[in-house]
C-alpha cells in the first residue's frame, strides 16, 4: 500500500517519550519524602560498615552459605524464615496499599528514592526547570557540555558507590574496599558492582518514570488492592471546576469559575508527567508533589487548601468529613490484613528467637549395614552432621540410646567453633543378642557441656543381622 495515499491514516502504536522536566516543589509531603530518602540511604549505605562479633553486622555470605544478621546466623536449612519474611513484606504492602494507596511507591521505593537524588543533582548543576528546558533546546556549547558532563559524572559516582555498597552486603565491605583500592577485585565482584551501578544510573538517570509506568508490575495490579475507602490523591472537581485564570477585569466571569486557576503547576511537579485533574491514573505513584504545589497556590490565592488532597472515593462522592473518613479506616478488609500480619509476625519472631542454635543430621554408612566385632558385639557406623548455628564455640557430648548395652566405640565428645559445621564419624555397638533382628529404632543426643539447655535429639535406625 502506498503510504503517500491521502486516504491512508498511519497510526503509531508506540508514541515517542516526551521528556519530563519535573519542577522543584516544597511542602509537607516533599519534606516527608526527603526524610524517607535520608532514612533509607543512611541504612543502606551505613549498614555494611557496622561490625558485630568482629564481622559485618549484616552479611549474606553466599559462598559459605551463611546469612549474618546482627546476632543471628541463618543457614540454608533456615530458608523458612526468609520465606516468612517475604510473606510479612507482602502483607505489609497489601495493608498499606489498602489504607493509603501507593505509599511505598511515592516515598520509599528505591526507584523513587534514587530518582529524587538524581533530580536534585540535576537541579543543582543545570538549574531550575525553565533553565533545563532552555538549555536542552540550545545548540551545544562549552557551557552546556561542561554542565552535562558534570551531571553525568556526578550520577555515575553515586551509581558506582551504590553498586559498591550493594556488593558489600555479600562480600565484607572492608575487604571489598581494600581490594578495590588495590584494583584486585574478583571477576564476580567487578561484574555485580558494574551491573548494579549501571542499573542505578540507567533507571534513576534516564528511564525514571518509564520504570514505574512500563516495567514495574505493581502499577498494574494496584487497583486490585484499592477500594472506595482507600486514601488516594484526588482532585476536588466540585471545588475546582470550571477551571480558569482570573483576569480581574470581569468579576462576574471570575466568580463563575472554580477554585482551580489552571496554573498547571500540579502537572509541572509530577515526576510521571500526568494531570491529576483527570482522575486517578495508574501512572500516579502517590508522591503527593501535586498536593504541595496546589496548596501553595491556594495559599497565595487566599483560598482553602486541599483542592488536591488525600481522600477516598466515598468521601468525594458523599462529601464526608475527615472524621467520617477516619471511621472507615478500620474496615473488615483492613482488620483481616492486620490480623494475618500480626499472626505471621508473632510466629516469625517467636520461632526465630526460640530456635535451638544447634542442628544434627544422622547419616548411616551405606557401605556396611552392620558388622560383628570382637566378643560378638554388633556395630553400626554413622556420620553425624553437626551444625553450630550460633557464633559461640561449644563442646558437645554425644550419646546414643534405644537398645540395652548400647555404647559408643568412638570418641563421645566433639568441640566446634561458632557458626561452623562438621561431619563426625560415629561407631555404635551393642552386645550379642541385644535388640531384635532387623531394624531397631534408636536416638542420638547432642548435649553442650557448657549449657544444659543446649541439646538436640535425632532418631536413627540400628540394624541387627538376622
Amino acid at each position: 500500500m502506498n503510504s503517500a495515499d491521502p486516504n491512508v491514516v498511519v497510526v503509531s502504536r508506540y508514541a515517542p517519550r516526551v521528556e519530563i522536566y519535573a519542577r522543584e516543589v516544597k511542602g509537607r509531603y516533599a519534606t516527608l519524602r526527603w526524610l524517607c530518602v535520608w532514612l533509607t540511604q543512611l541504612v543502606f549505605y551505613g549498614l555494611p560498615w557496622l561490625t558485630w562479633n568482629n564481622r559485618p553486622a549484616v552479611l549474606f555470605d553466599l559462598a559459605a552459605r551463611k546469612f549474618y544478621i546482627f546476632g543471628i546466623v541463618l543457614w540454608p536449612q533456615d530458608f523458612i524464615w526468609l520465606t516468612t519474611l517475604l510473606i510479612i513484606c507482602a502483607y505489609s504492602l497489601f495493608l498499606f496499599t489498602a489504607i493509603a494507596g501507593r505509599l511505598w511507591c511515592g516515598f520509599a521505593c528505591p526507584q523513587t528514592v534514587y530518582t529524587e537524588i538524581f533530580m536534585w543533582i540535576e537541579r543543582k548543576i543545570e538549574g531550575s526547570r525553565g533553565a533545563r528546558m532552555r538549555m536542552d533546546k540550545q545548540p551545544w556549547s562549552v557551557e552546556k557540555l561542561l554542565k552535562k558532563t558534570a551531571k553525568h559524572v556526578s550520577w555515575g559516582a553515586v551509581a558506582l558507590w551504590t553498586g559498591f555498597t550493594f556488593v558489600g552486603y555479600f562480600t565484607p565491605i572492608h575487604t571489598l574496599f581494600v581490594e578495590a583500592a588495590a584494583f584486585t577485585l574478583g571477576p564476580w565482584e567487578r561484574f555485580w558492582v558494574m551491573f548494579y551501578s549501571f542499573a542505578t544510573y540507567g533507571n534513576a538517570g534516564w528511564m525514571r518514570e518509564q520504570v514505574c509506568k512500563y516495567m514495574c508490575p505493581y502499577a498494574r495490579f494496584q487497583s486490585a488492592m484499592f477500594d472506595k475507602d482507600t486514601l488516594i490523591i484526588t482532585y476536588d472537581q466540585k471545588r475546582g471546576e470550571p477551571r480558569g485564570a482570573r483576569t480581574g477585569k470581569n468579576k462576574a466571569a471570575d466568580a463563575s469559575l472554580g477554585e482551580c486557576i489552571d496554573c498547571s503547576l500540579c502537572v509541572q511537579v509530577c515526576p510521571t508527567g500526568i494531570d491529576i485533574r483527570r482522575g486517578l491514573q495508574y501512572e500516579c505513584i502517590g508522591c503527593a508533589s501535586c498536593i504541595d504545589a496546589c496548596n501553595d497556590v491556594m495559599k497565595k490565592s487566599n483560598a482553602p487548601q486541599g483542592l488536591i488532597r488525600y481522600s477516598t472515593e466515598h468521601a468525594m462522592t458523599k462529601d464526608w468529613t475527615l472524621e467520617q473518613v477516619r471511621q472507615r479506616v478500620l474496615r473488615p478488609r483492613i482488620l483481616i490484613y492486620i490480623g494475618i500480619l500480626m499472626l505471621v509476625v508473632t510466629t516469625f519472631f517467636t520461632t526465630l528467637f526460640l530456635r535451638t542454635p544447634l542442628k544434627l543430621d544422622v547419616i548411616r554408612d551405606r557401605g556396611v549395614m552392620a558388622r560383628e566385632v570382637e566378643d560378638g558385639r554388633i556395630e553400626n557406623v554413622y556420620r553425624l552432621q553437626i551444625m553450630n548455628t550460633s557464633e559461640t564455640p561449644h563442646r558437645y557430648k554425644i550419646t546414643a540410646k534405644g537398645i540395652d548395652s548400647m555404647k559408643l566405640a568412638s570418641p563421645d565428645e566433639v568441640a566446634m567453633d561458632g557458626a561452623t559445621t562438621r561431619a563426625v564419624p560415629i561407631s555404635v555397638q551393642v552386645d550379642h543378642g541385644k535388640g531384635i533382628a532387623g531394624s531397631n529404632k534408636i536416638e542420638f543426643e547432642l548435649q553442650a557441656l557448657d549449657d544444659a539447655n543446649l541439646k538436640v535429639k535425632e532418631k536413627a535406625i540400628f540394624f541387627v543381622p538376622r
